[in-house]
């Protein structure tokens, strides 16, 4: 952790510094200490803690969702050639697509309510997990196939005991990606047709030229994110520990 920190305090510092010589008007580019009085504001007047939330619950469940759907299809798509066959295609061309590019259909589909949020979140979690488990079927060695074919395995034992853990980096990559992609997309579900969450309070601040606010927000979804990215990546090691250099 030592290299992360370094590198926080030196861009601290230089905030700070910018901020003390006032380099920059503070309405564009607000100091640190704005930026935590501001969040101090936000926490005391309760809709700080209400938005984080209103945000992760979105955004677990939206996760939840997407990463289901998306390890089993994967599994299905990079093992069985009739699925992959007729599904991949489609969805190769799906991946493209932006989370933000969605919320109208979402709102048409859903409403303004939950739904249309879930829909966005799980929809671009989905395409990410989907992608690399589906690459990781296909990249398991034919040797470790052979090798339990001529021990006698079952073909639901290859699959448990061979081909799961062998794609299992794989489908972690995709699992970590997709904790990025579900607070990106929150944002951009919560831009329109909400009346909470950070992604909404991002919004109102962005109205009121409140950068103070806007920055806070900002560091708090990078921050959650962040930690979030962790815990799957150090679950990830401790499951894919063979994998460990």
């Amino acid at each position: 952790m030592g290299k992360p920190m370094l590198s926080f305090l030196f861009v601290l510092a230089i905030w700070a510094a910018v901020g003390a010589l006032k380099l920059v008007p503070e309405a564009i580019f607000p100091a640190p200490w704005s930026v935590w009085s501001a969040t101090v504001e936000m926490w005391q007047n309760g809709s700080l803690p209400k938005d984080l939330a209103v945000s992760c619950s979105r955004a677990a469940i939206g996760f939840t969702m997407g990463a289901s759907l998306g390890v089993a299809l994967g599994l299905l798509t990079g093992r069985v050639p009739l699925v992959r066959t007729l599904l991949g295609p489609f969805l190769s061309l799906l991946r493209p697509i932006p989370a933000i590019a969605l919320v109208p259909v979402a709102i048409v589909w859903f409403g303004i309510g939950e739904g249309s949020k879930y829909f966005v979140i799980s929809y671009t979690v989905f395409l990410a997990v989907w992608f690399n488990t589906h690459h990781g079927m296909e990249y398991v060695p034919d040797i470790y196939l052979r090798a339990s074919r001529s021990l006698g395995a079952s073909r639901r034992r290859e699959f448990l005991t061979v081909v799961i853990p062998a794609a299992a980096p794989y489908i972690f990559a995709g699992l970590r990606l997709g904790v990025a992609l579900a607070f990106l997309s929150l944002v951009a579900a919560e831009l329109s047709g909400a009346s909470s969450g950070l992604g909404y309070r991002l919004q109102e601040a962005r109205q009121y030229i409140r950068t103070d606010r806007m920055f806070s927000l900002l560091i708090i979804l990078g921050a959650l994110g962040a930690s979030v990215d962790l815990i799957v990546h150090l679950i990830g090691r401790r499951i894919v520990h063979w994998q460990q250099g």
